[in-house]
């Protein structure tokens, strides 16, 4: 499907057209252009403010639907364990043995008296719970029970810990609380494909920043779904950051955007230079020395593919060749439903956006960087920790210049949760194509979370 014409921004290139200019062949998938008539309906705003809406996720979506738990690499040892919490829940997830099948999950819950088995990640050799001393082996089966002529009733062989759905894909760990749930493949659909060539399995977490927002986890991550905002927001991107030339596509249950970098906004009033466009995609401050300089007639766009090749040799090789320019450059954005964010090509973001514990009204969003590696796979990074006062800036030195930028979006976020508890209107405004990528999300969620109930 191509973009109607009535939906084609109405100044600069689409992204297609953009495409055609690159020094290389681009991957199929990029030729993809799926958008999606979503209608033009108002999204309830008490879905974003109503403790009833949160109960009903809880029921209805976050005890049924595949959910990033952690990264594989989170558990890399037999016997390494990660706590998962999901509003009001925890899940146990531990590795009992070597390889892509060693990792189970269970309720995080001792089947005695109900305490949590685990409170952190860690490393056991059994899973002893701290409470009576209830305990199991690894792999979920019943250890030993204190006193346990006093527990006559406990049949040893009935009593293992109770399974939850756990697949992997892309180095992340997924679980599905519901046991008839469908297949982690047949939910994911077109993802995979999409990432064929950057698989996230190969990369490690070079940065994990999780940080506290005080507005729902919905009204957080829909910041980070769309570059309409770009041109108010983050002003400083504009002079080499394509906002109106982006594509969005819908995908089943994933979605995507793709923001060309190195070319400017066709919305400035003004037409900046290649090197003003350059240093703008560098975040390269005024009055600062350029990073880079682009020779008489080149292009930003090409000086920054020509550096990501650079950046990227001593990890992929020569293989860095064969990659084209939108793949080294461009914002490729994804998101999949309800809450995962990786960002496809040679990008290293990937956001997750949870409920705060049990409190509907702050989120976690969490930032993780994954980079490519040559040899032996590095540790990953340990996580940072900000609360809701602590700014994006204090992870600087290990998010370096989006630490700026997610200030800036930060900066909104509290604003929009006091406006829509104040507003008039019943309903949030969406566009039809820039913020379709939120109607995507919301035609989904009504699948799952009904809405009468999520009011």
């Amino acid at each position: 499907m191509t973009l109607p014409e009535q939906l084609r921004p109405p100044r600069g290139l689409t992204y297609q057209e953009l495409l055609d200019a690159d020094s290389h062949t681009v991957p199929e998938t990029y030729r993809w252009n799926v958008p999606a008539d979503l209608g033009l309906a108002d999204i309830p705003i008490s879905r974003y403010l109503s403790r009833e809406a949160h109960e009903a996720e809880k029921e209805r979506l976050w005890s049924r639907v595949w959910q990033i738990a952690c990264r594989e690499e989170q558990l890399p040892e037999v016997g390494d364990t990660f706590v998962y919490d999901i509003a009001d829940r925890s899940f146990l997830i531990v590795r009992h043995a070597p390889g892509p099948d060693g990792l189970r999950a269970y309720p995080n819950a001792c089947l005695h008296r109900g305490r949590a088995l685990r409170d952190a990640p860690g490393r056991v050799a059994e899973l002893q719970c701290s409470f009576h001393g209830f305990c199991w082996s690894l792999s979920g089966e019943l250890e030993r029970v204190p006193s346990s002529w006093d527990f006559p009733h406990v049949e040893p062989e009935k009593f293992s810990l109770p399974r939850v759905q756990l697949d992997t894909w892309g180095g992340f760990v997924f679980l599905n609380p519901d046991p008839n749930a469908e297949s982690l493949a047949a939910y994911l659909g077109v993802l995979p494909e999409l990432f064929t060539r950057w698989p996230l399995d190969q990369r490690y977490t070079r940065a994990h920043v999780t940080k506290v927002i005080n507005a729902n986890w919905k009204l957080v991550q829909e910041a980070f779904m769309e570059s309409y905002h770009v041109v108010t927001t983050h002003p400083q991107l504009l002079p080499g950051f394509g906002d109106a030339n982006s594509q969005y596509d819908i995908f089943g249950n994933v979605s995507r955007t793709i923001s060309p970098r190195g070319v400017a906004s066709p919305l400035i009033g003004w037409r900046p230079t290649e090197q003003q466009a350059l240093d703008s995609a560098l975040d390269v401050r005024e009055d600062d020395p350029p990073v880079l300089v682009v020779p008489e007639g080149g292009t930003a766009r090409q000086m920054l593919a020509e550096a990501a090749r650079s950046a990227l040799r001593p990890a992929l090789g020569d293989a860095v060749e064969e990659l084209c320019d939108a793949e080294l450059v461009d914002s490729y954005f994804v998101n999949v439903f309800p809450n995962a964010h990786p960002w496809g090509a040679f990008n290293q973001i990937f956001y997750r956006f949870r409920p705060n514990g049990d409190d509907h009204r702050s989120a976690l969003m969490e930032v993780q960087l994954l980079a490519p590696f040559a040899g032996e796979r590095p540790p990953p990074a340990p996580e940072i920790r900000l609360g809701p006062d602590e700014p994006w800036r204090d992870a600087v030195e290990v998010l370096g210049s989006l630490a700026r930028v997610f200030d800036q979006d930060e900066f909104n976020l509290e604003a929009v949760q006091r406006g829509l508890q104040s507003t008039a209107r019943t309903g949030v405004l969406l566009s039809a194509y820039q913020e379709s990528r939120i109607r995507h999300f919301h035609h989904l969620y009504e699948q799952w979370v009904p809405a009468g109930e999520s009011r």
